[in-house]
C-alpha cells in the first residue's frame, strides 16, 4: 500500500534508478495536485522526439506502478511545457532531493506557504511571537515586552494576529479605548476596496504610564459584529482591477506596511496564532520578521509540533533562510528547585531540534552556525521566562499591567527584554 508520505522517498528510487533518462532532460518537475495525484512536466522538444518521448513515457509507467493511486493513469501523466519560466508562473518550486535538474511543485489548498521566506522587511524590525500550541504565555510576554519598550520611550506598534482566539487588546486597552474596528474588519473591506474607509479606526493608543507609546490593532473592534462571518471571508484573495488574485497574505503585509507609515513605530510586535496552519504561516515566513520568538514548553507535544516544521523545511531546502531569526523561548519555566532541571531537558530537546540545521566545519574554520549545546547564544538556548502566579491566571490583565512595576516585569522576563534590545534590531530603535 502507498500512502501520501511515500510519494517522495517513492519517486526518488524510480528517478534515480532511472539516472540516464532523468539526466538528459533540460529539466523535469514533480506536480503533485491538491488531490495529491502526481504528473510529470518537461519541455516540449520531449514530445517531438519519438526517443526521448517514450523513454519519458516508460519512466512515468513504472513511478505510476510504485506509487498507485497518488498517480494519474498512464497516458494522461505526462505535461508539456514551452520553458521553466512558464511552468512555475505563480507557483512555488523546490529543488527535488538531490537532483539539479528536477524540481517538485506541492500544490496546495491554502495560499500561505511555510516554505516561501519574505526577506527582512525595511523599516522598523518586525518581531513574531509564535507557539505550537497555546498556553505556553506568549500573549502574555508580548504585552510585558511592549510595556517594557514604550517605558524606554519606544513607539511600539502591536498587532494581535491571532484572528480566531483574539484576546490580546484586554492587556493593553480598557474596554473605554478599544478602537471601532479591528485586522478582520480591515481583511474584509479590502475585498471591496474600502479599507481605506475603516483604517483609522482599527488602532487605538494604551493609556498605560510610559515614556512612549503602545499602538495597539486588535482583531476586532470593540464590538465585534458578524465577527464569524467576517472571519470567513477574512482569508479570501483579492481579485485585482489587472485580472489577477491578490493572496490574503500580501493583503496582510500591505496592512502592515501602511499602518507602519502611519504610526511611524520603532518596533512592531505580532502576536501569531498557534500551530501550523496558514495564518501562523502568514506571520512567520511572510512578513519580513527580523526574529520568530519560538515560545515551548518541555512536553512531547511542544518538539513534535517543531519537528513537523522544522523538517518541512529542511525538505523544501529554506532552513538557512529563516534559522538566524529563529530563537527559542521557554515558558512557564518553574520559579523553585525543579528550575534546573526544567531548563535542561528545554535545551537539550531544543539542542536536538535545531542540530541538524547547523553547518559543519573543519577543524581550524569559522562559522556563526557551529554551535554547541552548552552555547548560551545559540538560537536553540532557551530564554527562559519564569513562572509568576501573579501573571497566570488573571481575569484581568489589563488591570495587571496597570498596577506593574518594572522590577516584577524584570524578575519574570528579564531575559526576553535582554534579548529584544540587545540583539534584535537594536540600531533601528536608538
Amino acid at each position: 500500500m502507498t500512502t501520501f508520505d511515500d510519494i517522495t522517498p517513492k519517486t526518488i528510487e524510480v528517478l534515480r534508478a532511472n539516472s540516464a533518462v532523468v539526466g538528459q532532460l533540460d529539466w523535469l518537475f514533480i506536480n503533485r495536485d491538491l488531490n495529491g495525484r502526481v504528473r510529470f512536466i518537461v519541455p516540449e522538444s520531449v514530445e517531438m522526439s519519438d526517443v526521448c518521448r517514450e523513454q519519458v513515457e516508460a519512466l512515468y509507467d513504472v513511478l505510476a506502478d510504485r506509487i498507485a493511486p497518488h498517480a494519474y493513469p498512464k497516458g494522461s501523466g505526462i505535461l508539456y511545457e514551452s520553458s521553466r519560466e512558464q511552468v512555475c508562473l505563480g507557483v512555488s518550486a523546490f529543488l527535488f532531493g538531490d537532483f539539479t535538474n528536477v524540481w517538485l511543485i506541492d500544490r496546495l489548498a491554502t495560499e500561505s506557504h511555510w516554505e516561501t521566506i519574505a526577506d527582512e522587511a525595511p523599516g522598523a524590525p518586525r518581531i513574531v511571537f509564535f507557539s505550537i500550541k497555546g498556553g505556553v504565555g506568549r500573549s502574555t510576554a508580548l504585552a510585558a515586552s511592549a510595556w517594557t519598550l514604550a517605558r524606554q520611550g519606544k513607539r511600539v506598534m502591536v498587532l494581535d494576529l491571532d484572528l480566531e482566539s483574539p484576546g490580546l487588546s484586554s492587556a493593553l486597552l480598557p474596554p473605554d479605548r478599544q478602537p471601532e474596528y479591528g485586522v478582520a474588519d480591515w481583511l474584509v473591506e479590502d475585498l471591496v476596496d474600502n479599507g481605506d474607509a475603516v483604517l483609522d479606526s482599527i488602532y487605538a493608543t494604551s493609556d498605560l504610564q510610559t515614556a512612549g507609546s503602545i499602538y495597539l490593532i486588535p482583531a476586532h473592534g470593540g464590538d465585534p459584529g458578524e465577527y464569524v462571518s467576517k472571519l470567513g471571508r477574512a482569508w479570501m484573495p483579492k481579485a485585482t482591477h489587472q485580472a489577477t488574485l491578490e493572496t490574503w497574505a500580501n493583503r496582510l503585509n500591505r496592512l502592515v506596511n501602511r499602518l507602519e507609515d502611519m504610526l511611524k513605530p520603532d518596533i512592531i510586535l505580532i502576536d501569531s496564532r498557534a500551530g501550523i496552519d496558514e495564518v501562523a504561516a502568514a506571520c512567520v515566513t511572510d512578513l519580513g520578521a527580523h526574529a520568530v520568538l519560538l515560545f515551548a514548553i518541555e512536553g512531547q507535544q511542544t518538539w513534535t509540533g517543531y519537528r513537523v516544521l522544522f523538517s518541512h523545511w529542511q525538505q523544501r531546502g529554506v532552513i538557512t533562510q529563516i534559522r538566524n531569526r529563529l530563537q527559542l523561548v521557554g515558558g512557564l519555566v518553574p520559579d523553585d528547585e525543579r528550575r534546573t532541571e526544567y531548563l535542561t531537558a528545554l535545551r537539550g530537546n531544543s539542542f536536538a531540534l535545531f542540530e541538524d540545521t547547523y553547518d559543519e566545519v573543519e577543524p581550524g574554520e569559522v562559522s556563526d552556525w557551529s554551535f554547541e549545546e552548552d552555547d548560551d547564544n545559540a538560537p536553540h538556548a532557551p530564554l527562559p521566562i519564569r513562572w509568576n502566579r501573579g501573571w497566570y491566571g488573571l481575569l484581568s490583565l489589563q488591570q495587571r499591567m496597570v498596577q506593574v512595576d518594572e522590577s516584577e516585569v524584570n524578575a519574570v522576563y528579564g531575559v526576553l527584554l535582554n534579548f529584544l534590545g540587545r540583539d534584535v534590531g537594536k540600531e533601528h530603535m536608538e
